[in-house]
């Protein structure tokens, strides 16, 4: 079977989160380096771990609810999202409250085109966001965190393209103005 495929179905509800890891590895890894890039250069976290670490909480899911490749791989980038705030929470938890984790956010399909964000200013400004507008903060999170494309972020939630293309806008516009410097 050839995970690569946007529509290929997964197989019966009852197949195990080994199974379906094993069978999307290596989109995982795709996804997983794709968060660890815009965190800090020097993070201790590798691809692998992030995996790992969210392959457990794939697991202690007991009523899982993906029925195919791209809402499996939507669950799967929620899970890094929420290690990734859990380690940065660590982390500065360790070093007192200092030297929040900054994350780039440059790349074309991201938030913003200009600064660097910390990652817990961020995941808060999602939660903010989370109580505006839900389906902005679900976009922002399968967008940035999950990297899905317009299309798949559309069908993980059940809208046309065009309406994530607006949300998406509005929300990084939000996010943006949520996240500069002069807001805080």
């Amino acid at each position: 079977m050839d995970s690569s495929q946007p529509d290929v179905p997964l197989p019966e509800r009852g197949e195990t989160p080994e199974f379906l890891v094993a069978l999307l590895y290596k989109e995982l890894r795709r996804l997983a380096a794709g968060c660890l890039r815009r965190e800090r250069p020097n993070h201790t976290l590798q691809p692998t771990a992030l995996v790992n670490e969210a392959y457990l909480r794939l697991a202690a899911q007991n009523q899982p609810e993906w029925n195919d490749r791209v809402r499996f791989l939507a669950v799967a980038s929620h899970l890094m999202r929420e290690v990734l705030i859990d380690y940065a929470r660590t982390r500065n938890r360790a070093k007192r409250g200092g030297g929040l984790a900054p994350i780039c956010i440059e790349d074309a399909g991201q938030l913003a085109a200009a600064a660097e964000v910390d990652l817990l200013a961020l995941d808060e400004a999602l939660d903010r966001l989370e109580r505006i507008d839900s389906q902005q903060r679900r976009i922002v999170e399968l967008r940035y965190f999950g990297g899905l494309s317009i299309e798949e972020t559309a069908q993980v939630l059940g809208i046309s393209p065009a309406t994530v293309k607006r949300e998406w806008r509005t929300a990084k516009s939000w996010l943006h103005r949520e996240l500069s410097p002069a807001s805080a």
